[in-house]
């Protein structure tokens, strides 16, 4: 039976989710992390996208993306791939590394937009037991580049954009986007 296929359009923002199978821990150090974004760097070569936000948690990812060119399955194919064949590699692991193929669902409107962005950023401190007790400390999130205001160390994370969402009354700089965040659900 043939999958069925994924909507997408060019000027469609996605959420997308890639978890381990069954729940279980696809990123164990920071190694892992790292090869992550080192095939996400490769996947970017081939397939130009904009990443808005993401965090990688231990048994799952999420990403705010825009394809303006590419179908997802053309990222996310190669991506995932990559990445089980060197998590295969390291860690010895034989069988399936992600429930699925991923998860995706289109985000509209500047309110979806920021409302997505954030959720992703709370994920480290929403868990059932916090893995950090503020977001800038998580460390494999782009929360932290909003926080501090630094640069973007890979040339697909754009920055800019979700402060220029902010509403009425925020000033919209990367600094009131973090400040967005922590308070959007207190």
């Amino acid at each position: 039976m043939a999958r069925k296929p994924r909507g997408w359009h060019p000027k469609g923002f996605y959420h997308i989710i890639v978890r381990g199978n069954n729940r279980q821990n696809i990123f164990r150090d920071k190694n892992d992390v790292d090869e992550y974004f080192r095939v996400l760097s490769f996947v970017y070569g081939k397939f130009p996208f904009e990443l808005y936000a993401y965090c990688v948690m231990t048994n799952h990812v999420h990403l705010l993306l825009r394809s303006p060119h590419f179908h997802l399955g053309k990222l996310m194919a190669p991506l995932n791939r990559r990445y089980s064949d060197y998590y295969r590699k390291r860690h010895g692991y034989v069988g399936q590394i992600f429930q699925n193929r991923y998860y995706s669902k289109e985000v509209t409107g500047t309110t979806g937009l920021l409302h997505v962005s954030s959720y992703i950023h709370r994920n480290p401190i929403e868990t059932k037991q916090p893995m950090v007790e503020s977001m800038e400390h998580y460390p494999h999130s782009s929360y932290r580049y909003y926080f501090y205001g630094e640069d973007s160390p890979y040339p697909f994370l754009q920055l800019q954009l979700l402060p220029s969402l902010l509403p009425r009354g925020w000033a919209q700089t990367s600094e009131e986007y973090a400040r967005y965040c922590r308070e959007k659900e207190e």
